[in-house]
């Protein structure tokens, strides 16, 4: 058997080890909370960027060489990338892997050809997976690459290139249930607009409702149990996406009849592209029961696109899994949408954003654990809402009040009183504490 990479399988070794290709905080056995830490992070690898993404960009051609020995654009180059994936998942210890349907093969001109390759290596998938740990967290189709998705799929001006989109989601559909994928994901890469002076756009959300809703009927036909996912993000490539953000993304679900099947797949980067923290919207999803899964990444603050960088930050992976934590978990995972940086080519680098990655996610639970056992932010929080849990507050809570009832009150009172600090710069240095000591 042909080994791609020449590294070892990665292990732990501790925040003491010196060697790059090992762990310092994942640590998949250790108990966090009652639950192995593998289980509070199932990993992800995201095919399109591991191994696909070759660093090329609008300024400049291909940096790394994912050729993996193979010529490019063939079924032989296809089985060869998942030969190398799951090689690297296997080092990694990573037992879960995310894909869009042309990651896995080249697209040929007939949709028809595109389907008997596609069918073709997920037999050969479905080979490589027997006798390993590794499955599908999710599967998705690529509906906003071809030049026929100009603009969008769902969201299209032209009803072939509807049923296209329409075609391509039955057949990712079809090979997310072959490869037991436990969701089934729609980012609506081109699901926008550039100018509302050529565009309907109830027309066009009416659409996108209408296919989202014809692929969940197909799903649960053919068996699939799993949830569907919106990845929100406001931008790029469209100037605006219908899927903005969380809050966005919800009401949209709840607007069309949705909110049963679907949730949420929150990426780091685009959040913050929508102006919002990480944590926001993982927050948002979770209080309206909607986290499903997390593509776990980090954009540049300098910078006003989607990088999809390694996180490597670890205060965002902090507050990140507090959300999960605090929200008792989620049935999806943690995939790994980020590439290294251009100038980071070699096989080695991709390694080293592995473990930059699952070690800040690792040291991010760890962190969040710390935050929930000391108990001091959660016990602020319960303090400051306090004057609801008696009184007058209390009355509001349980809807006893009307608008005239509390106008008579707020006469009583004559002037309010403030209504207590925030203590914002105290809970930032607790967290630096917990995070440091």
């Amino acid at each position: 058997m042909t080994e791609y990479f020449n590294i070892k399988k990665v292990e732990y070794e501790g925040p003491q080890s010196k060697n790059d290709f090992a762990f310092k905080f994942y640590n998949p056995d250790q108990l966090v909370l009652g639950k192995k830490m593998k289980e509070h992070l199932p990993f992800a690898m995201a095919w399109w960027h591991n191994l696909c993404n070759a660093g090329k960009d609008i300024f400049g051609d291909e940096t790394a060489d994912k050729a993996f020995g193979a010529e490019k654009k063939t079924m032989d180059h296809a089985k060869v990338k998942v030969d190398a994936g799951f090689e690297m998942m296997e080092k990694l210890s990573i037992e879960y892997f995310c894909f869009h349907d042309v990651d896995l093969v080249p697209e040929a001109d007939d949709i028809k050809e595109t389907n008997k390759r596609l069918d073709e290596i997920s037999d050969y998938m479905l080979e490589k997976m027997k006798g390993t740990n590794i499955k599908c967290l999710w599967g998705t189709a690529n509906l906003f690459g071809h030049p026929k998705y100009m603009n969008g799929a769902g969201s299209s001006n032209f009803a072939d290139v509807f049923c296209f989109a329409a075609a391509q989601i039955k057949k990712a559909l079809d090979l997310t249930v072959k490869l037991g994928g436990r969701g089934y994901v729609f980012w609506g890469g081109r699901e926008g607009y550039e100018t509302l002076l050529n565009t309907d756009m109830k027309f066009e959300l009416d659409n996108i409702a209408n296919l989202m809703r014809m692929a969940v009927e197909y799903g649960r036909k053919i068996g699939f149990k799993g949830d569907f996912y919106i990845e929100p993000k406001p931008k790029e490539p469209m100037k605006h996406q219908y899927d903005y953000d969380a809050a966005t993304a919800i009401g949209f679900l709840k607007q069309y009849g949705l909110d049963k099947d679907f949730k949420l797949n929150i990426e780091a980067n685009h959040a913050t592209l929508a102006g919002h923290t990480f944590q926001h919207d993982l927050r948002v999803a979770a209080i309206n029961g909607m986290l499903g899964s997390i593509d776990a990444n980090q954009g540049d603050t300098l910078l006003g696109w989607d990088t999809d960088q390694f996180p490597s930050n670890v205060y965002e992976t902090t507050l990140c899994m507090y959300e999960v934590l605090k929200a008792g978990g989620f049935n999806g995972g943690l995939n790994f949408d980020a590439k290294d940086r251009r100038p980071s080519y070699t096989d080695e680098d991709m390694f080293l954003g592995y473990i930059l990655g699952m070690d800040a996610f690792a040291l991010g639970l760890l962190n969040a654990a710390k935050i929930i056992a000391d108990g001091r932010i959660d016990a602020f929080i319960e303090e400051r809402y306090k004057s609801f849990q008696s009184g007058i507050g209390a009355e509001i809570i349980s809807k006893k009040v009307t608008l005239e009832s509390l106008s008579a009150y707020a006469e009583k009172l004559g002037a309010p009183e403030l209504p207590g600090s925030g203590r914002q710069e105290k809970l930032e240095s607790i967290l630096n504490t917990l995070l440091f000591q």
